[in-house]
């Protein structure tokens, strides 16, 4: 008999409706049960695509004597973190703090008014490897909440307290009252000090930052990018090609399908976690194609072109939006019992390469692939790389035999797909498919981004300007959006504005940001997560640091910043300024983990610069020079396109960073402005190419 969680629209509550655990949403109803029945609260918190909230799922919540204990000792709430990142944040917050680790799933036990009093992750069924069974936890969480309330009371109120009382190093200074003086935005040495810090933790062997596991560095790569546009800097370029070039010729890299995984297992890329989440390859698809804009580099081209290509084809809903996640587990190809095994879609052994491509050709895939008799994963499979630099193959044979090898797998069992579309990773799809689509001459991927934003508008967004964090079929969640997601869709309208020259998703953009600026900043100009008017948790969280997403404060800050480059608000980018005042403390101490921030900064200290590009739409001058424009690495650029003025009476612009510009000679012409003063406008586009790289 279905719980709860059957009338949800999150496809991970879903996947739980049909346990014997008497789940329900997080609601106000929940927790007034638990006070009902003088019960504590389980929180679980996971998503669609986590291997181990499968693998915990499968061994306790689908086990009838646990879900027994469960529904009579608890209440149980079931959280999909990708819906509510508010809940996640606190909760994973206290999680941190308490054991110094944190992760999904992610198992927190409450007491009826929410507080947090005991807290772990993944629980395995028999106690193993020092962990104690989950049947266990759930025994000892029992007994002390009959034998010792009040000392679980005690604990609970002091980890709020706790969490309550802690500051976060914004860059605020004190003013002479005791109260919040004006943030000061960064200066030249913050990003300086902050490249000193990546170079101490850059991995010159194996590229990428840190050890195992080893996470796609899209922020760090983003900012490493802008910084060398700006100063000219060989070691960030380096850092950035390097690891660029690592991820794509590793197993991370899906080198038939196109497409990245999570992360990998291992610090050389080889072995990844194998799900495949929309944020990251929206977020590497833009870094490619920046890194193809800056250098040339046909791989970098390749790698921006097929993830691209996957998103588009593996990741996109009827409604035209983007999904959130593909699963790393699938069925064994073959196997007949219905098991699911990670990486089970992806990997190969020499038998299987034989099977589809015949001896010959097998033995070749094999080389330029890096498959072997041993494998490099389990059971003698491998992952697919591209491990030999130096070997020659011929083009025609290699993609002779990529087509072939992805039409058998395209036969195998695939792996499920969440079809919940986020706002904020939504936006961050169409600032990349629209960029892409426009430096490769492909419409049809400017076409797939202009889908989504109209899906975001009609779906997403109120009248009010206020955002819902999901939907699926078409159908709006009941969650507010937060922070990122005002962000990062303001983002994606920025840029979507900017290559097809339609003004309205500007205005849209300046909705969104208004929003921001009424709703989630507070008086000393830092950034909220979730707005004014959210619902209350025991928190509300503020955090400026990046996770597998850029962090919404620093997002914000950056489509504030560009938002104000277009229209010349003044109050847009003084919010801009204010907000990366975080910037100037967490930057040289952390820059791995406020790298968007950084990468903001590079826009600010350049300008950023503005691009008005004024011609008919159809002339092929006009063309010219804004693709010249959108072609420019300056960091933050923003390029607005449209018809010389007719001279008609009240005559309205689209974007106000065209007001006042006209034809040169009748021809079509370009403006540069920069720190508040421009340059001669040009109809040549080599000027203007002049105009856009000089350094500061």
């Amino acid at each position: 008999m279905p719980n709860r969680l059957a009338h949800e629209t999150s496809p991970y509550l879903l996947q739980h409706a049909e346990n014997p655990v008497d789940w329900w949403p997080w609601s106000p109803e929940a927790f007034d049960e638990a006070r009902r029945r003088g019960v504590p609260v389980l929180l679980s918190v996971g998503y669609s695509s986590c291997h181990w909230c499968h693998v915990m799922a499968h061994e306790s919540f689908e086990d009838g004597p646990t879900a027994g204990f469960l529904n009579e000792h608890f209440v149980s709430v079931k959280v999909d973190r990708e819906e509510r990142p508010d809940i996640d944040a606190v909760y994973m917050e206290a999680v941190q703090a308490a054991t110094g680790q944190g992760g999904w799933p992610m198992t927190v036990f409450l007491t009826p008014e929410a507080e947090p009093f005991y807290f772990g992750t993944y629980f395995p069924p028999a106690p193993k490897h020092g962990m104690p069974s989950f049947r266990q936890v759930l025994e000892g969480v029992k007994v002390a909440w009959t034998d010792r309330r009040e000392e679980v009371g005690e604990v609970a109120g002091r980890i709020v307290r706790d969490l309550s009382e802690r500051t976060l190093a914004s860059g605020v200074p004190t003013s002479e009252d005791g109260g919040p003086a004006a943030p000061q935005p960064p200066t030249v040495e913050d990003p300086h000090r902050a490249l000193m810090g990546l170079t101490r933790d850059f991995d010159a062997v194996r590229g990428g930052f840190g050890g195992a596991p080893k996470f796609p560095p899209s922020m760090t790569l983003e900012f490493l990018l802008r910084h060398q546009a700006r100063t000219g800097s060989a070691a960030a370029l380096q850092m950035a090609e390097a690891t660029c070039e690592a991820m794509a010729r590793g197993g991370i890299y899906d080198q038939l399908g196109g497409g990245f995984a999570r992360y990998s297992v291992d610090a050389s890329w080889v072995v990844p976690h194998f799900e495949k989440m929309l944020y990251d390859n929206a977020l590497l698809c833009r870094v490619y194609a920046h890194l193809w804009r800056a250098t040339g580099s046909e791989l970098a081209r390749r790698v921006a072109l097929e993830t691209a290509d996957f998103l588009v084809r593996e990741m996109r809903t009827e409604q035209g939006g983007f999904a959130s996640a593909l699963d790393a587990d699938s069925a064994v190809p073959g196997d007949g019992s219905g098991k699911h095994v990670e990486g089970a879609y992806y990997v190969w052994t020499p038998a299987q390469l034989r099977e589809v491509l015949g001896e010959q050709d097998a033995a070749l895939a094999a080389a330029h692939f890096g498959v072997t008799e041993d494998g490099t994963f389990e059971e003698g499979a491998s992952v697919l790389q591209l491990p030999d630099t130096e070997q020659l193959m011929e083009a025609g044979k290699i993609a002779s035999v990529r087509a072939r090898l992805l039409a058998a797998r395209e036969e195998r069992p695939r792996p499920g797909r969440d079809d919940k579309v986020v706002a904020a990773w939504n936006g961050l799809a169409i600032a990349a498919l629209a960029e892409t689509g426009a430096y490769f001459d492909r419409p049809d991927l400017v076409q797939a981004a202009t889908d989504a934003a109209d899906l975001l508008v009609r779906t997403h967004m109120d009248w009010h300007a206020r955002l819902f964090r999901t939907s699926l079929d078409g159908v709006a969640g009941s969650h507010a959006g937060v922070l990122e997601d005002y962000a990062d869709v303001a983002e994606g309208f920025l840029a979507l504005s900017g290559v097809t020259g339609e003004g309205v998703w500007v205005d849209f953009a300046g909705l969104l940001l208004d929003t921001v600026l009424v709703h989630f900043t507070a008086p000393n100009g830092t950034l909220y997560d979730t707005a004014d008017d959210a619902e209350a948790l025991i928190r509300r969280p503020q955090d400026p640091t990046d996770n597998a997403t850029p962090s919404g404060w620093t997002a914000a800050a950056g489509a504030l910043l560009s938002y104000a480059a277009y229209t010349g608000s003044s109050p847009h980018r003084e919010a801009a300024e204010r907000a990366l005042g975080v910037v100037r403390v967490l930057g040289p101490k952390a820059p791995r983990f406020i790298s968007w921030g950084l990468a903001v900064t590079e826009a600010l200290l350049d300008g950023p610069r503005e691009v008005a590009v004024v011609g008919p739409h159809d002339h092929p001058a006009t063309g010219e020079l804004h693709r010249t424009a959108l072609l420019s690495t300056a960091p933050g650029l923003v390029v607005a396109v449209g018809e010389p003025p007719s001279g008609a009476e009240g005559e309205q612009v689209e974007v106000p960073l065209l007001a006042g510009r006209s034809l040169v000679d009748a021809r079509p012409a370009a403006y540069v402005c920069r720190h508040f003063t421009c340059d001669a406008p040009t109809a040549d586009p080599k000027t203007l190419e002049e105009q856009l790289t000089g350094q500061q």
